[in-house]
């Protein structure tokens, strides 16, 4: 389980656009790691959207704002399109990404288990060093309330 005060774990995975993206290659640059379970969903597209709509004020506050599920890249660049999103998408088909986060979980629907991606956000310094952790996030205020974490790195 990653905590504040830790090295974010670097990886390189496929984002859209069909480019590789390396987490250590964006320093000086703070990074908002967003997971989420699936695209095109409501709470998805939502959590999407916002973090879209607020894109220049990260943007101004030197953040970069990535998201990461188990979608492939191909499919990112279709929910991107369809929904005119403004945010990075990372491909992490294999789950070692959410593993090493600690996303990687065990939830219920209607009596059955499964395993899923648990919604929760890393904000991670232009060291890599983890500055926020928000875990089993509600979409609602969620992209404000990281906007605000970030302008008081």
């Amino acid at each position: 389980m990653i905590e504040i005060g830790a090295q974010a774990p670097d990886f390189t995975l496929p984002r859209d656009g069909g480019e590789m993206l390396t987490l250590s290659a964006l320093r000086p640059k703070a990074v908002v790691l967003y997971f989420y379970p699936k695209d095109d969903t409501s709470g998805c597209t939502t959590e999407a959207k916002d973090f879209t709509a607020l894109g220049g004020e990260f943007a101004a506050a030197g953040a970069m704002v990535i998201g990461v599920s188990k979608d492939s890249a191909a499919k990112h660049d279709k929910f991107i399109a369809k929904h005119d999103l403004g945010v990075m998408l990372v491909s992490d088909e294999a789950s070692d990404l959410c593993e090493r986060y600690g996303v990687w979980v065990e939830k219920s629907m209607y009596g059955k288990s499964y395993m899923g991606i648990e919604r929760a956000t890393f904000l991670i310094d232009g060291a890599g060093v983890v500055r926020g952790v928000w875990r089993k996030v509600k979409v609602p205020g969620h992209a404000q309330a990281v906007l605000d974490a970030v302008k008081a790195l």
